[in-house]
């Protein structure tokens, strides 16, 4: 939903021998090396979506044992629950997706858009080559708040310091975009393609 023409772009631009397949096809998302799950938009709309294409149960498939990257609400739905109609996410990961709480955003607007700093919480491939700090492009209103600190990869402060970054085994999932990044948001996509966890 809503990014995927981007985020296949630049993919292709930094990985100009592979071939990125935009797909809802489970059969083509099975037989994928990696899968980068996109989203943009509303949660509820991405999960009927997911389930309606029938492609659901592939997505799960991938994350539990191929190179997964997921961007915005494809990180979200990696989550049990959503605020945002109150809608059940996939259920790989422990924990919510809450809106920011307008009584601690003084005055700040939402959604949060724009760029901002991402504080990596720990080591891993996919930061290889991007300092701690370096901003990234952000567009949402919702963020995920994991049951479990260890899976947290990166933190981000707007009103609230929240996870920007998840990574677990073979999973690593953004909220903001890295394909809207820049320099930095390449070299990401770049260590993704590379990744062998």
């Amino acid at each position: 939903m809503g990014n995927i023409r981007s985020v296949s772009k630049a993919l292709e631009r930094v990985a100009p021998r592979a071939r990125v397949a935009v797909t809802a096809d489970p059969a083509v998302i099975r037989a994928g090396e990696r899968i980068v799950v996109p989203g943009q938009g509303a949660l509820p709309d991405c999960m009927r979506q997911l389930a309606a294409s029938g492609a659901r149960e592939a997505v799960i498939e991938a994350a539990r044992g191929k190179p997964f990257l997921g961007i915005c609400v494809g990180m979200q739905m990696l989550f049990e629950r959503g605020e945002e109609g109150d809608t059940p996410g996939l259920g790989l990961l422990a924990g919510a997706v809450p809106r920011f709480p307008a009584a601690l955003m003084a005055g700040l607007k939402v959604p949060h858009m724009g760029w901002n700093e991402v504080r990596q919480a720990r080591a891993h491939a996919l930061w290889a080559g991007i300092p701690s700090g370096e901003r990234f492009y952000f567009v949402h209103s919702y963020f995920p708040e994991p049951a479990e600190r260890d899976l947290a990869a990166a933190t981000c402060a707007y009103g609230v310091s929240f996870t920007c970054a998840v990574a677990r085994d073979n999973i690593f999932a953004v909220q903001f975009h890295p394909e809207k990044s820049q320099a930095a948001g390449l070299r990401l996509l770049s260590n993704f393609v590379q990744w062998r966890p």
